[in-house]
């Protein structure tokens, strides 16, 4: 084996290696939300009775499925990870990429691919303030 194809497999190998942990699982990094924790993220204004607001810079979805019950809900979709886009008129979260739509007052799934519900935060309303709640 020649020297220059030496060095090119080991560029190779080298590159795959770096290519695998960057795909590698999420597990343990910080989520978005993090950094929100115990800050305003929405006012209770903003949230329609009965639906609910996708904060995409926050990768946030605030509901209110009934008067004055706020719930929080991640907005990266449990199928492939695309951001929530909208809750739609039949008060659903839902997300655009392919289709799946949660339940605004569960997180669940409603319609697929998604398989797993979005993943909960606590919330706590001061006011017209919704708090996202420290980590449990």
């Amino acid at each position: 084996m020649s020297r220059r194809r030496l060095l090119g497999a080991a560029g190779a190998a080298g590159a795959a290696v770096v290519g695998a942990s960057a795909c590698s699982s999420a597990e343990g990094r910080p989520k978005p939300q993090d950094a929100l924790r115990g800050t305003v993220v929405a006012q209770t204004t903003d949230i329609p009775e009965g639906g609910g607001k996708v904060i995409v810079r926050d990768k946030l979805v605030i509901t209110q499925p009934e008067k004055g019950d706020f719930r929080a809900y991640s907005a990266v979709c449990t199928h492939a990870g695309c951001t929530i886009q909208e809750v739609t008129e039949a008060d659903n979260i839902h997300c655009l990429c392919h289709g799946s739509e949660f339940d605004i007052a569960t997180g669940e799934v409603l319609k697929g691919p998604a398989t797993e519900p979005l993943e909960k935060f606590g919330v706590t309303v001061n006011g017209t303030d919704i708090v996202l709640d420290e980590a449990e």
